[in-house]
C-alpha cells in the first residue's frame, strides 16, 4: 500500500484534534470577555438612578403642597389669576345687581298695586289727581300727564284727539319705566353667556402650562400635573359660580319687569277710563286761569267781578 494512504487516517485525526482545541479556546475567551462588557452596562444603569432620584425629589420638593383654593390660585400662572379675578368680580356685580333689583321692583309693584286699587275708586280724573297728589311713582305719572294734556288741549274740543294724545302720553311713560327697570339686566345676560367660555379659557391655558412643566421637567409622573390640572379646573369652577346665578337673576328680573309692565298697563287703561268719562261728563279739569287766580289784567278782572256781581 503506498505511503499516502496509510497516514490520511492520522493526519485527519490530527486536523479535528486541533480544530476542537481552536473551538474550546474561542468560548473560553467569549465567556471571560463577558462578565468585563456586562460590569459597565451595570453601572451605567446604576449611575443612571442615582441620579433619577434626586431629580424626582427636586420635582416632588418643588411642586406646591397647598391645594385648597386660595393656595391653587397663589401658585396658578398670572394668566388664570386674572380670569379667576374677574370672574370673581363678575360674581360681585352679578349679587350686586340681583340685590338692588329686587329691592326697585319690590317697590315699584308695591307703588303700582296702591294706584291702581286708587284710580279704581276715583270717580273722575281730578278726584285722581287730588289722591295722587306728588307722590313718587309711575302710576302717579301717568295721572298727571294725562290732566297736564287735558289742560293743554283745552282749547280742543276733538274728543277722539284728546284720547289719542293722552294715550300717546301713557305709552311713552310706559316705555320709558320698561327701560328704565331693566337697566342692569344686560350685564346679567353678558357675565351669564359668557362666564362659562371664559373659564374655559383659563382652563385651556393651565393646562397647556401643565403639559409644559411635564415636558420640562422629563417626567410623566402624575403627581407633576396634577396640581396645575387642579388650578385649570378651579378656574371652570368659578366661572360657573359666576354665570350660573346670573342666568337665574336674569330670568328672575325679566319675568318682575313683565309683571311690572303689566300693572303699568293696567294703570293706564284705568286712567283712560277716567278720561273718556269726563269727556262725556263735559267735566274735564280745566287749568286755573289768571282771573280766578288774582294776577289778571285789569279788564279780565273787571269781567270777574261783573260775573260775580251777576251771580
Amino acid at each position: 500500500m503506498p505511503t499516502s494512504f496509510r497516514h490520511r487516517p492520522v493526519l485527519a485525526a490530527a486536523f479535528a484534534g486541533a480544530g476542537a482545541l481552536m473551538a474550546g479556546a474561542a468560548a473560553h475567551a467569549q465567556e471571560a470577555a463577558a462578565p468585563a462588557a456586562a460590569a459597565p452596562v451595570g453601572q451605567e444603569a446604576v449611575q443612571g438612578a442615582a441620579q433619577a432620584v434626586p431629580n424626582a425629589a427636586a420635582v416632588l420638593a418643588s411642586l406646591p403642597h397647598d391645594l385648597s383654593p386660595w393656595g391653587m390660585f397663589i401658585t396658578a400662572s398670572p394668566v388664570v389669576q386674572a380670569v379667576m379675578v374677574g370672574l370673581a368680580l363678575a360674581s360681585v356685580i352679578t349679587w350686586t345687581i340681583a340685590i338692588a333689583k329686587t329691592v326697585e321692583l319690590s317697590s315699584a309693584k308695591r307703588k303700582a298695586r296702591s294706584a291702581l286699587a286708587m284710580l279704581e275708586e276715583a270717580r273722575s280724573l281730578s278726584q285722581a289727581a287730588e289722591r295722587v297728589g306728588f307722590s313718587q311713582g309711575t302710576a302717579a305719572a301717568l295721572v298727571r300727564a294725562v290732566v297736564a294734556e287735558t289742560h293743554l288741549s283745552a282749547d280742543a274740543p276733538s274728543r277722539d284727539g284728546l284720547m289719542d294724545r293722552a294715550a300717546s302720553r301713557l305709552e311713552r311713560l310706559e316705555a320709558a319705566a320698561g327701560r328704565r327697570m331693566a337697566r342692569g339686566t344686560g350685564i346679567l345676560a353678558t357675565i351669564g353667556s359668557t362666564g362659562p367660555f371664559i373659564g374655559l379659557f383659563g382652563t385651556v391655558w393651565g393646562i397647556m402650562t401643565s403639559f409644559i412643566g411635564i415636558s420640562k421637567a422629563q417626567t410623566t409622573n402624575l403627581a407633576v400635573v396634577a396640581p396645575g390640572i387642579a388650578e385649570a379646573l378651579l378656574a371652570t369652577a368659578i366661572g360657573l359660580v359666576a354665570a350660573i346665578p346670573a342666568v337665574v337673576v336674569y330670568n328672575a328680573c325679566t319675568r318682575a319687569i313683565g309683571g311690572h309692565k303689566a300693572q303699568l298697563t293696567d294703570a293706564s287703561a284705568a286712567v283712560l277710563r277716567l278720561l273718556s268719562r269726563d269727556i262725556d261728563r263735559h267735566a274735564l279739569p280745566r287749568p286755573q286761569t289768571h282771573a280766578a287766580q288774582g294776577h289778571g289784567s285789569p279788564g279780565h278782572a273787571g269781567q270777574a267781578h261783573g260775573k260775580s256781581a251777576a251771580e
